[in-house]
């Protein structure tokens, strides 16, 4: 089995009307759902839009530094992201298409490198 990361910038959402985002809801949920039930979920889930929530941590000089606000300024930044667990790579680009179809727009597809740290 190989894990995959399924994601989206929140640039590439677009701009739409509130009822519009209140019919994806139930589209997205039943992708998650049939993954949940082929055995291929490892995790799912949208970020908050408001970066003043996110905070950045840094190491790199030897001494840890927490500072509020996303790591870097950003034109793009992720929206959300899905974690499956298949057998190959066309499973796995089955379900990157489902994601799209389901939320309504683009997904990227990789494949994690390393293999599962899960217990």
């Amino acid at each position: 089995m190989a894990e995959y990361l399924i994601f989206f910038n929140q640039q590439w959402v677009g701009d739409h009307d509130e009822e519009w985002f209140r019919s994806r809801g139930p589209t997205s949920r039943a992708v998650i759902e049939d993954m949940r039930a082929e055995g291929v979920l490892v995790f799912a889930g949208g970020l908050v839009e408001e970066l003043d929530q996110a905070f950045s941590a840094d190491a790199t000089s030897g001494t840890l530094t927490l500072t509020s606000g996303p790591f870097s300024e950003s034109e793009e930044w992720l929206g959300g992201f899905t974690i499956i667990d298949v057998e190959t790579e066309d499973q796995a680009r089955y379900w990157g298409g489902r994601v799209a179809e389901g939320c309504g727009w683009p997904q990227e597809v990789r494949p994690v490198k390393g293999g599962s740290m899960r217990g």
